[in-house]
């Protein structure tokens, strides 16, 4: 994979191997009231946050429910309702209600575009699935939020979540110095916890799901803390609370626990406020990772958007060798999708795709 990176690099340019920031607002251009939004989800993507703030600020009132057993009646009095009052609906986890999705078909095919509200949108989240109705998916304005591979490319995802680009939060602490640092600090250590999936059981013992939420809340505490102790650095309670209860809240595994704590205070320590400080560094002429100078949101995305493409394993904390077990995973995958890519037409038979 690294090696396919490279040339398309090399080919086309660095920006088809960088993936975009989220774009809500440009899929919500491309819809009508007719042709539902749908959210295809996946481990560690929680768009649900995302879209409320969005709906506050087209000043839409949204509706949801999350679906399963008997929600189906519920559904479709939300959305009655909606499609009058020119509101926004979410139905959540379609995937659970694979039964009710053919009258949902229906429903959005029988739809009268003179009885409903042009303001009227319909959102749907699912993970893949088979049952899902291929008309919907058709029809439908599909995006997905899947957490950006790679340090860099996870940082500058997480720079760009809300609450960090807005001034007056990233602008906003009493402790500027430490704030700042701790908050890329916090962004990088995010990206490595969720990079060592990779790794397989090296990384994890079991595959959790951290998602933007878990830091969401870890950067507004820590933005509260260090303004309730103006004259010290509450590390303790940071490690704690980060370490222990939004992240470690999900970690069901003994040694698994105690990992994410020893992770998280290499960043949130009184060592990492020292200007002299580095995450890491590679040696000989290997990168080195440290954390920017005092600047504003703008200057830290600049610093991230310097760091390498490909992240050296022992930035998360492993051998060369681990790497072996991560980039096989990964090769294996690309193949296995670029087979499903494949035509499956052909006068020649006998092979299939593994031939």
């Amino acid at each position: 994979v690294p090696a396919v990176l490279d040339f398309i690099t090399e080919k086309l340019g660095e920006k088809y191997v960088t993936p975009p920031p989220f774009d809500l607002a440009g899929s919500y251009a491309d819809s009508n009231n007719l042709s539902p939004l749908i959210f295809i989800l996946s481990p560690g993507a929680d768009p649900g946050s995302t879209l409320y703030k969005f709906a506050e600020e087209k000043n839409r009132d949204i509706a949801s429910i999350s679906l399963g057993q008997g929600q189906g009646p519920k559904a479709e009095k939300l959305m009655d309702k909606a499609r009058e009052e020119g509101t926004w609906v979410l139905l959540q986890n379609c995937h659970l209600a694979t039964s009710w999705m053919p009258k949902l078909d229906r429903i959005l095919e029988e739809m009268d575009p003179k009885k409903t509200s042009p303001s009227f949108r319909l959102w749907l989240t699912s993970y893949p699935s088979n049952k899902f109705p291929v008309a919907i998916l058709q029809n439908g304005v599909k995006m997905t939020n899947e957490p950006p591979k790679g340090l860099r490319a996870n940082m500058t995802g997480s720079y760009y979540m809300d609450p960090l680009p807005k001034e007056e939060f990233f602008e906003g602490c009493t402790n500027e110095p430490v704030f700042k640092r701790f908050i890329f600090n916090l962004c990088f250590f995010h990206a490595v916890i969720q990079e060592r999936r990779l790794f397989g059981p090296l990384g994890w013992n079991i595959q959790y799901e951290f998602t933007e939420n878990d830091l969401r809340i870890s950067a507004r505490q820590l933005q509260m803390f260090l303004d309730d102790y103006p004259g010290e650095v509450p590390v303790a309670a940071l490690n704690y609370l980060t370490g222990e209860c939004n992240y470690g809240g999900r970690v069901t595994e003994a040694m698994d626990r105690r990992l994410i704590s020893t992770l998280l205070k290499a960043y949130y320590s009184l060592e990492a406020v020292e200007e002299d400080f580095v995450i890491f560094n590679a040696g000989e002429d290997g990168p080195v990772y440290r954390p920017p100078p005092l600047g504003n949101h703008a200057a830290h995305l600049e610093h991230i958007a310097s760091l390498p493409l490909i992240t050296p394993p022992g930035v998360f904390g492993f051998h060369e060798n681990a790497n072996l077990t991560k980039e096989m995973g990964e090769t294996y995958t690309m193949m296995n999708e670029l087979l499903l890519t494949a035509s499956q037409g052909g006068s020649s038979g006998g092979a299939g795709p593994r031939e």
